[in-house]
């Protein structure tokens, strides 16, 4: 399949396993918190969340793996060999989390977390079992990292759609279980992650020559080794800022607030979930594509995919995220009966921020291919992690939430913008091309979606209906960006795509 095929059949596919898994897990939820009950529910999320707070940790080594196996695609032998040092590593790093973890678990359970005398126990085994979860997510990070690499894209989001109504289904069994519903949750979740890790580790061993679950003594490689350690230690450190920033923000408005703004503030995560996976669909697409051409010294296509990628992930997001932040007010008015306060700028933020950040995003992914995070990492998610005390000062000294949420949108423009000489300086980045390229073609199309929100803004047509309000808009934004930001040959692609498919359908 031709590499520009292969990246509109990917994000396709990726669109359709997203909107297949929110709607389960939306529905998933309301089952289940049935079946539990509030208190059982409130005991599983927070003992499980101390572990999946490390959940970066999974998606860290997912992208070293991806990162070295498409680099090298083309030397089967080497492949081979990375993959073994890589299932070596996440089997290590997999034991030394979990008995890291384990060890003061029952302190944990029994005197940090405020859980009911009478639930102790069966917090404990939820404990447990969270700590093999991570382990099992965390064995299975290579073999996922395979197929992306591959491209298989298609693979991988049949085993997510398959999760989705694996947890559907058992959401409607707790319904009829007469035994402790909170263990027969926790162990039916566990036994999902497996079935999961099956259906990556076996058939990735059948489709793939260079998989092998045996790690052989041969082909362990201390120079690999330390290569894949230092590009995950990094990866981490990234990812594990961005996570820190987060919770310590929520930590902060805690302390300051109480646990009202803590309900506003998660809100705003969970509709930042819902509408990311717009833009980072075309991301998982276009990674492999560019780590690949660095493998292949082709610097000049590097760049030029890494402008595609944040042109198309930023114009994406922008068409989902400017109606929103516009029509805020409203959708949650529409979605939950009582909006705590705050929730409203917390949504505004931080879709705000991530659009920003997705300016330059495709920069990132290219200085991945390179290999050299070190420098790139410390500078780029140092001052993220420094939003954590600067919030703390701010409200220390008599600021406010808007203050705070201000100086968090300012760091994420400014950080955006601090890739281009970055990358100018080690990689030959034009900055001039790349704005030709990615801002200027952009400019037009936010510009009629902000005017075209804000006069259904003016009018008051959500009061009519929220959904034709964010929906104009968007048709609008779209009508833009074919006009704007699609260059002749995009459109061409586009009219081609058509033709084909008006063709197949005769």
């Amino acid at each position: 399949m031709e590499p520009v095929k292969r990246i509109v059949v990917n994000t396709v596919v990726q669109y359709v396993k997203a909107f297949f898994n929110i709607c389960l897990s939306l529905y998933s939820t309301r089952l289940i918190l049935d079946a539990l009950s509030v208190s059982d529910y409130g005991v599983y999320s927070v003992v499980g969340g101390v572990v999946a707070m490390l959940g970066f940790v999974t998606n860290a080594l997912v992208i070293t793996t991806q990162r070295y196996v498409s680099y090298y695609h083309a030397n089967i032998g080497y492949v081979s060999r990375l993959f073994s040092n890589s299932l070596l590593l996440h089997l290590l790093i997999g034991i030394g989390l979990g008995v890291a973890l384990l060890i003061p678990g029952d302190w944990l359970v029994g005197k940090v977390l405020n859980i009911e005398e009478s639930r102790l126990l069966a917090a404990s085994h939820v404990y447990a079992l969270s700590v093999l979860m991570l382990f099992i997510t965390i064995l299975t990070a290579p073999f996922k990292a395979l197929f992306i690499a591959r491209e298989n894209i298609v693979y991988v989001s049949i085993v997510e759609m398959s999760d989705g109504v694996l947890k559907l289904a058992l959401a409607v069994w707790l319904m009829f279980v007469s035994a402790d519903k909170l263990l027969v949750y926790a162990y039916g979740m566990a036994l999902i992650l497996l079935v999961n890790f099956f259906a990556f580790a076996i058939y990735a061993v059948i489709r793939f020559e260079e998989c092998h679950v045996l790690i052989r003594k041969r082909d362990i490689d201390k120079d690999c080794l330390m290569r894949l350690m230092g590009f995950a230690g990094w990866t981490t450190y990234g990812m594990g800022a961005i996570a820190t920033r987060n919770q310590g923000i929520a930590m902060i408005f805690n302390h300051f607030f109480g646990t009202v703004i803590n309900a506003a503030y998660g809100i705003a995560f969970q509709v930042y979930g819902a509408v990311s996976f717009v833009a980072t669909s075309v991301l998982n697409a276009m990674n492999p594509q560019i780590m690949k051409a660095e493998g292949e010294h082709d610097r000049a296509k590097v760049l030029f995919l890494a402008a595609r990628e944040s042109k198309y992930s930023s114009m994406l997001m922008a068409l989902v995220a400017i109606p929103l932040t516009v029509e805020m007010p409203a959708v949650l008015g529409w979605w939950l009966k009582e909006t705590p306060e705050g929730t409203v700028l917390f949504c505004r933020a931080i879709l705000v921020g991530f659009l920003l950040d997705q300016l330059t995003y495709g920069l990132h992914t290219a200085n991945q291919a390179l290999g050299k995070i070190r420098n790139y990492t410390f500078l780029i998610y140092t001052p993220k992690l420094l939003v954590v005390p600067m919030v703390w000062l701010l409200l220390r000294n008599g600021f406010g939430v808007h203050e705070a949420m201000w100086l968090y949108v300012g760091v994420e423009l400014l950080m955006s913008f601090v890739r281009l000489p970055f990358l100018k300086h080690t990689a030959g980045l034009c900055v001039w091309s790349y704005v030709t390229q990615v801002f200027l073609p952009l400019l037009p199309s936010c510009a009629v979606l902000c005017g075209v929100s804000l006069l259904c803004g003016y009018y008051g047509v959500a009061q009519c209906s929220v959904f034709l309000a964010i929906l104009l808009p968007i048709l609008a934004g779209g009508i833009a960006v074919w006009c704007f930001t699609f260059d002749r040959k995009e459109r061409n692609y586009v009219k081609s795509l058509v033709k084909k498919r008006r063709s197949l359908a005769c």
